[in-house]
């Protein structure tokens, strides 16, 4: 016979021992949660506190000064006529370093960028008249100059830079040029436009691609398609594509697109089809789970007040899947904003001075100017690098809060 238990056991000595037990647990087990988020925690903020700490330098630019006597330099131009063919018949390069070595003495080249002759070219075409005085016009100074007066260069180069901040001839200020110009070999001119516009125009490739041919996909395989084996066939290969390596796929485009087609190579175009390859799968799952979580009786009320079944799946099922739809198109985009391998496979490393005018003119991507600039033997290089990574989650959070907001502005509350 099984014994009973009498309400004073639950108060015994073994009892209280077996509940201490119990709260202990759960206070060791809410004690490494909290461990868990303090430590992605920790590991966040030293990425960012890393990446800032370099980057934020990289958005600054060392200048110098440099006085020109344009009447008496041996520069002949024609105020009246001023043209890039003339500019460039100036030979403009000789002449700043001319006039560099009489304002700065010998070490001029030293100081100065080798670009610096760029800066006094647009300085004469945004106003030709400075050709008849003399103007002060500041130069980029060189690589190993802004490193110095960013307390990262050599004894050397920081006794030039506290001479040259005595003169009243050096400053550091926000480099704009960075923000507006494209790849180049200098890292003091090089800027991160072009490859933003570049990103730019291959996601929206991208999303005007995959997004309705994945919803439309989603849409027919729940709502129109018969259970049969092929089906179950397309279903499983949608699955698997959503875990294939995304070299994979650029390889696909490579073969297809380059090699097959012919179409322009390093194009946005080219990038944004090879992207959408990629992000349809993640598109497809998404819709399809979003649209089974719709009721049923939504269906039914519909179809019972007379709607088509068009009706009903395009003005009630798809404005209620709506949200996890764009879910899935932020995981997506996510994805094929930060790749690499499929762009480098279809040629997008390409050495790329001027912004692309558009889908079918060469251009490279943030994640692979990063990648490009990352290789780079100059110092200067490895701050643009942190700064271009600042401009990739920038450019990432921007585009995810876009589609957070129009997930919640069209989300439902049951």
């Amino acid at each position: 016979m099984t014994p009973t238990r009498n309400p004073t056991d639950w108060k015994s000595d073994e009892m209280r021992k077996r509940i201490a037990r119990r709260y202990a647990a759960e206070r060791r087990f809410k004690f490494a949660g909290l461990f868990a988020v303090a430590l992605s925690a920790a590991f966040l903020a030293f990425l960012l506190f890393t990446m800032m700490g370099n980057g934020l330098r990289g958005f600054t630019r060392t200048e110098i000064a440099l006085q020109i006597d344009f009447p008496a330099s041996p520069l002949l131009l024609d105020p009246a006529n001023i043209t890039d063919a003339a500019l460039a018949n100036a030979n403009l390069p000789m002449v700043t370093g001319q006039v560099a070595k009489e304002a700065l003495g010998a070490d001029a080249d030293a100081l100065l960028s080798s670009t610096a002759w760029i800066s006094i070219r647009d300085a004469i075409k945004a106003d030709p008249a400075i050709l008849g005085r003399t103007v002060t016009i500041r130069v980029p100074a060189s690589t190993t100059i802004d490193l110095a007066a960013k307390h990262e260069g050599a004894p050397e180069a920081e006794a030039a830079v506290e001479r040259l901040r005595k003169a009243g001839l050096l400053t550091t200020g926000f480099n704009w040029s960075f923000l507006t110009a494209s790849d180049g070999t200098d890292p003091t001119q090089v800027g991160i436009w072009g490859a933003f516009k570049g990103s730019l125009l291959t996601m929206l490739v991208t999303l005007a691609l995959s997004f309705p041919v994945g919803v439309a996909t989603a849409l027919y395989l729940e709502e129109y398609a018969p259970k049969a084996w092929w089906t179950d066939i397309i279903e499983v290969s949608i699955n698997n594509l959503a875990a294939v390596p995304s070299i994979i796929f650029g390889l696909l485009g490579l073969s297809i697109f380059l090699n097959f087609l012919h179409l322009p190579r390093s194009a946005a175009l080219i990038g944004g089809m090879t992207l959408a390859l990629m992000t349809m799968p993640v598109i497809v799952i998404a819709g399809r789970n979003a649209i089974k979580s719709v009721p049923p009786s939504i269906r039914d009320a519909a179809l019972g007040i007379g709607a088509s079944p068009v009706q009903v799946v395009f003005h009630h099922v798809l404005p209620l899947a709506l949200p996890g739809i764009l879910t899935g198109t932020i995981i997506g985009m996510a994805r094929a904003l930060g790749e690499t391998a499929p762009l480098l496979m279809i040629g997008m490393r390409a050495f790329i001075a001027t912004p692309p005018g558009g889908i079918s003119d060469p251009a490279t991507v943030l994640p692979v100017q990063i990648f490009l600039w990352s290789d780079e033997v100059s110092r200067g290089f490895v701050e643009k690098t942190s700064a271009a990574i600042i401009v990739l989650l920038a450019f990432l959070l921007a585009m995810n809060g876009l589609a957070i907001y129009l997930r919640n502005k069209f989300e439902t509350r049951w």
